[in-house]
């Protein structure tokens, strides 16, 4: 999530349908899924088609599959009932009893109670809810029927298990949050029950306060003392708005609440301490700490609640400027950060004569905002050297998001060498500092630009063409006067005084001008005759340099693809001539590998050859100056699947002659002759 790139994608045949979520078996790393109700797929990260991928028909409809660290998946079947993954892989087509009849299954969650799983699962017939208790591994099963609520029903449920005992959170529709108990019982092997137990309820939050209504859709526990509900915030004479909110469900309070202005999906999942929601279009991640309850922080009696720390990391990656104003507004223990670009409140500030250690981040760099060039630099110098803490990281981040804030308000402040020195010296990624390759393509600092291809993991394709598109567009001039680093190409460009390189002798892998005379009778003109395309770099060292970062930077092509299709053809075709020389310099070597640090690999060079013609290929073809390029290349590539073709021919033999020599001892010296037929 924080490198913003899909790794993989799997699709089922036209006319499937997954019919329950994904899961992943924490155990062998392998993938879980069930399309058409029954039939199960598992496949791993290197699998490529899921059509391939392992297959087991199942005798009855899955309703949901749960996956547990330390208990393996477990499958609920939409009868009730319910199979360890290893013990259905067994026999795929055993019989499925039918647990629960007329009843459908509302939700249900699985957890750990030591080594043993348990699964919960609540079901709904004729208005009436029961719940249901089962250990797969002893096959144990307890039924329990939910105390019926007047004028009101359950919407959604979750739980938790402690000291043997399940709690059991319901929201009711009437915007309440009740809780019911249900005590495990210790029991070897049991079947179902005649009589279900009732469970009795008690309230556990009212979802009010001020005035103001919370219409929940999801809930989660985040500890013993508190919850997170999603929802509709509803106050008298105001339009709903709908709201992440935490509560304190010890004191009975409201401990924060942010509005979420582009909508969700109405629901909310928690894991390892994150929230995930959907927030308009995008998937929002978001970090959150639960200190211990206390009254004082309940009522907002701590001493730095007027400062929450929550500010400096809070940012939702999905609201405008003007709505960064408002921010988790804490006021007690619960904090939250989130995952994605750290920006700072709108608020105006002078610097504070405290000490730095006593301000958060976030308030340090408020009261920095209007400081002096040199005061500003100086503190953020010395905030950065502070011993390594476990936010150190986004710290830095919100460092250089200062650094390209005070950027874009001064057109003529640019600190390059202190934003360089930043970069190479900290793991830094694109979404801690979204805007800063924005500046630097502003100020057109290629140096900057090149660093941040080569260390950043999770730049989005825009930026990458951005960057593409300024390297291609600067003249060779202009980028002999800064300052590029030319590690990945100083060991095989030679250059002259005149920026010319000094042609050598090219002997290709299996290649050969008098083979391939025959593959196109297109008539070239002599002088391009005399020089190869492939034979000199049609690009300088310097801007050689910065491609190769491009070459590096990883993307997916589905979302590069429509950005490469508005290059300019002028450049594209450029583009596409440094690839073809990278292409023979290559084939050049027997392993081939390019010399030097940094370089492109031989699958970078031949799959950016493959976008930029996928991308341009028409518009190529139709180019006269682009007809040679292609013809040369048309020529090298065959000569390449030629070459490989008559090695394959050979392989056995070299092989059987590779096992000769390990069983031949050659103690004296000796003349032998092969024939190879």
């Amino acid at each position: 999530i924080s490198d913003q790139k899909p790794l993989g994608c799997w699709s089922v045949k036209h006319g499937q349908i997954l019919t329950c979520p994904v899961v992943c078996n924490f155990e062998t790393h392998e993938y879980i899924a069930v399309h058409d109700d029954k039939v199960l797929r598992i496949w791993k990260d290197e699998d490529i088609n899921l059509d391939k991928a392992f297959k087991a028909t199942l005798s009855a409809d899955v309703y949901r599959i749960h996956s547990l660290p330390h208990g393996g998946p477990v499958v609920l079947f939409r009868g009730g009932a319910v199979r360890t993954l290893d013990v259905l892989l067994e026999a795929p087509q055993q019989d499925i009893e039918n647990v629960i009849s007329g009843e459908v299954i509302r939700w249900s969650g699985a957890f750990m109670e030591g080594q043993q799983p348990i699964l919960i699962f609540t079901t709904e017939k004729d208005g009436d809810f029961f719940v249901y208790v089962q250990k797969p591994k002893l096959s144990s099963l307890h039924k329990y029927k939910l105390e019926q609520q007047e004028s009101a029903k359950p919407l959604c449920f979750t739980a938790h298990i402690t000291n043997q005992t399940v709690t059991l959170l319901c929201l009711y529709s009437n915007d309440s949050v009740y809780q019911v108990l249900i005590p495990l019982q210790q029991d070897t092997e049991e079947k179902l029950e005649e009589e279900e137990k009732i469970l009795s309820k008690s309230l556990l939050l009212s979802l009010s306060v001020s005035g103001a209504v919370l219409k929940g859709t999801s809930l989660v526990v985040l500890d013993k003392d508190h919850i997170a509900v999603l929802g509709n915030l509803a106050a008298p004479g105001k339009e709903p708005r709908e709201c992440l909110t935490i509560w304190n469900t010890k004191f009975q309070t409201l401990q924060t609440s942010k509005e979420l202005p582009l909508g969700t999906s109405g629901q909310l999942w928690c894991y390892e301490e994150k929230f995930f929601l959907i927030h308009g279009k995008v998937l929002t991640v978001i970090m959150y700490k639960c200190d211990t309850s206390s009254l004082a922080a309940a009522v907002g009696k701590l001493k730095d609640s007027q400062t929450p720390d929550v500010s400096s990391f809070m940012n939702w990656n999905t609201l405008e400027d003007e709505e960064l104003v408002v921010s988790f507004q804490s006021q007690e223990s619960v904090a939250l950060k989130a995952h994605s670009r750290m920006n700072l409140r709108s608020r105006r500030s002078t610097v504070a004569e405290e000490q730095p250690e006593t301000l958060s981040v976030g308030q340090l760099l408020l009261n920095l905002k209007d400081a002096s060039t040199y005061v500003l630099e100086a503190e953020l110098r010395q905030l950065m050297s502070k011993a390594p803490t476990p936010d150190l990281q986004a710290t830095i981040g919100c460092v250089v998001t200062a650094l390209t804030d005070r950027c874009k308000r001064n057109p003529k402040y640019y600190p390059q060498n202190f934003l360089q020195q930043i970069v190479e010296t900290r793991d830094l990624s694109y979404s801690l500092c979204p805007d800063l390759m924005a500046v630097a393509l502003e100020k057109k600092d290629m140096h900057l630009l090149q660093i941040c291809l080569e260390r950043f993991p999770d730049i989005p394709e825009e930026i990458t063409y951005a960057c593409l598109k300024a390297f291609l567009s600067t003249s060779e001039a202009h980028l002999q006067s800064i300052d590029v680093n030319l590690d990945s190409v100083v060991c095989y460009i030679d250059v002259e005084f005149d920026n010319k390189e000094v042609k050598t002798e090219i002997v290709e892998n299996g290649f050969s001008a008098e083979m391939d005379q025959d593959v196109c009778d297109t008539k070239m003109p002599k002088e391009s005759q005399s020089r190869s395309d492939g034979e000199c770099c049609p690009v300088g060292p310097q801007k050689a340099a910065l491609l190769n970062a491009i070459l590096h930077s990883a993307y997916t092509e589905t979302f590069l693809l429509p950005h490469l299709k508005n290059l300019p053809a002028r450049q594209a075709i450029l583009f596409l001539r440094y690839l073809y020389y990278l292409y023979v310099k290559c084939s050049e070597k027997v392993n081939t590998t390019l010399p030097g640090i940094r370089c492109p690999t031989i699958n970078q060079i031949m799959d950016w050859m493959c976008l930029l013609l996928d991308a341009h290929f028409t518009v190529m073809v139709m180019l006269p100056e682009a007809k040679e390029l292609l013809s040369n290349l048309h020529k090298f590539v065959r000569a390449q699947v030629r070459f490989y073709s008559e090695l394959s021919k050979i392989e056995g033999s070299l092989q059987e002659l590779q096992r000769l020599n390990h069983l031949r001892e050659s103690q004296t010296y000796s003349i032998e002759v092969l024939e190879i037929i």
